[in-house]
């Protein structure tokens, strides 16, 4: 069994590296100090290249011999590099795919090409393919989510760049995973608002739950988009490109004048440094920080809002029609699990043990 070289994306000594990291082995080592200006780092414990000064194609022209190169999946700074086939970024972008589904696509399409480096794109078979996605399901513990985002990052290609039929490309796809989402209760929510300071933040924890947002839609709200006549909030090109209308809460219009009285945003409802955008990272931090003051025990994120917003609906007696129509959700399905958080039909029942003590 060949050993593993893994490499990966970090910051060292304030510039870019590709950090080489691999089990002792006296002929990789020979190989990398003759071939390439690799330096060992005590700190990391691992061996080290600038990234402008790393080849890529001559590392594994020289280990892929001896050795499995493996890139490996680093949140920190960017991937090694690797140059798009002609045509996948722009078609991607002619699409008017989200930016952060452009950046999943070319992320993970890159992935792909390194790993059939040297290959002929076109000659690729949909078995290579299946080989290639089972190993990283073994290897790296890829979520079914992350499989799928992987598939479509390749299917694009495939189909959208090249022009084939989606008959000749067939790639068995995970089976859905069954999760819950996690939701807050209304107390909860509450607290989290009130012990906020911050009007702004207050605003952004508020809009959010009020009108069952996703994250990227809070940031590209505009003032224009709030109509306290009609009592309406306009979400534009959501998920799917789709407008929708979202009720606009008494509550949350009290903050949202408050807020504007006080900050006075020009164009987005939420504005950072010189008014540009807020950006997501801040929005996390904000919803995190409300539910540390709250003293939130369970992981609090943004789309925990989101779920709360509709399971408290549903537990209201809210038509799941209107649910779904409101979340911007294509499919019923995807609204009906909201229904198996929901305490609604629950109370309605007595628990077994509870008979125990006047047993």
């Amino acid at each position: 069994m060949k050993p593993k070289i893994l490499l990966s994306s970090d910051f060292h000594r304030n510039q870019k590296v590709v950090k080489i990291t691999f089990d002792y082995n006296n002929r990789i080592l020979g190989l990398l100090r003759k071939h390439f200006p690799a330096k060992w780092s005590q700190t990391k414990k691992c061996w080290w290249i600038i990234r402008e000064k790393f080849d890529y194609k001559r590392f594994k022209e020289i280990f892929s011999p001896i050795a499995e190169i493996m890139p490996v999946e680093n949140k920190e700074p960017e991937k090694i590099e690797t140059a798009l086939p002609k045509g996948y970024l722009e078609k991607l972008e002619q699409k008017r795919y989200s930016p952060q589904t452009i950046k999943i696509y070319t992320h993970y399409f890159k992935d792909f090409l390194i790993y059939f480096d040297g290959k002929e794109l076109a000659d690729i078979g949909f078995d290579e393919i299946n080989a290639y996605l089972h190993k990283l399901i073994k290897e790296q513990n890829i979520s079914s989510s992350q499989q799928n985002q992987r598939i479509n990052s390749i299917k694009f290609y495939y189909e959208k760049v090249l022009g084939r039929t989606k008959e000749y490309y067939k790639i068995e796809r995970p089976h859905k995973e069954k999760t819950l989402p996690d939701v807050l209760s209304k107390e909860e929510i509450y607290k989290m608002i009130q012990l906020t300071q911050n009007i702004k933040h207050r605003c952004i924890i508020a809009l959010i739950y009020s009108c069952g947002l996703r994250r990227s839609e809070a940031i590209n709200m505009q003032l224009t988009d709030i109509d306290s006549k009609r009592m309406l909030v306009k979400v534009r090109a959501a998920k799917g490109k789709k407008d929708r209308y979202v009720q606009l809460s008494t509550y949350t219009l009290e903050l949202l004048r408050d807020y504007y009285r006080y900050e006075q945003p020009k164009k987005w409802i939420f504005e950072g440094v010189n008014g540009a955008q807020y950006s997501a990272a801040s929005i996390l931090n904000v919803v995190k920080f409300a539910a540390k003051r709250a003293k939130i025990k369970k992981r609090v994120f943004p789309h925990i809002l989101r779920h709360s917003f509709a399971t408290h609906h549903l537990e209201q007696g809210t038509d799941l029609r209107y649910i779904q129509e409101w979340l911007g959700h294509g499919s019923s399905k995807t609204t009906e699990r909201y229904t198996h958080v929901s305490k609604k039909d629950f109370i309605k029942f007595k628990n077994p043990i509870d008979d125990l003590n006047s047993s």
